[in-house]
């Protein structure tokens, strides 16, 4: 009970529960969550679980995956995504942001951006980036990839890609 590892106010994870605490009693701890639904959780569940305090640090990163096609340009859609972050008012320049690709996936190339931002504002600086990437990056004709599949039949065995056997 001395730890106080929340207070009135913060947004935290219990027990598969998320949102604001509401109130905290000897008994129980009251969170609205993000739906605006309100769960009273035990203190027996507060003390024995673990706790996610999204509030408890000044500064969190928002995290993007943004898939690009083969044959886009990937330095191209990477300096786009770079200057985007810069320009906004809300990242933070330290602890710096990162942007790079991560992964060849099956259907894109996978540029991942990292970007730290004051917590009050991590939902809001997620949504505007989000948008503004994706906005930015079709605007230089840089295409986001949908999932597809090359099916090749036996009757067209001569256009068929060659397989090592």
């Amino acid at each position: 009970m001395g730890e106080r590892p929340v207070k009135i106010g913060d947004q935290i994870e219990i027990a598969d529960h998320r949102g604001f605490v509401e109130d905290i009693h000897i008994i129980s701890t009251s969170i609205r969550t993000l739906d605006g639904l309100y769960v009273r959780i035990p203190s027996e569940t507060v003390f024995t679980s673990s706790i996610i305090n999204y509030s408890s640090n000044q500064v969190r990163r928002v995290d993007f995956v943004i898939g690009i096609r083969y044959s886009d340009d990937a330095d191209k859609a990477v300096r786009i995504i770079r200057a985007i972050i810069d320009e906004h008012p809300l990242t933070l320049v330290s602890p710096e942001a990162h942007v790079f690709v991560d992964e060849l996936g099956d259907n894109s190339v996978d540029i991942v951006a990292r970007v730290w931002n004051p917590t009050s504002e991590w939902y809001t600086v997620k949504r505007e980036l989000l948008w503004i990437i994706k906005t930015a990056i079709e605007a230089a004709g840089i295409q986001i990839p949908f999932p597809q599949r090359v099916l090749w039949y036996g009757a067209d065995e001569e256009k068929a890609p060659e397989v090592e056997k």
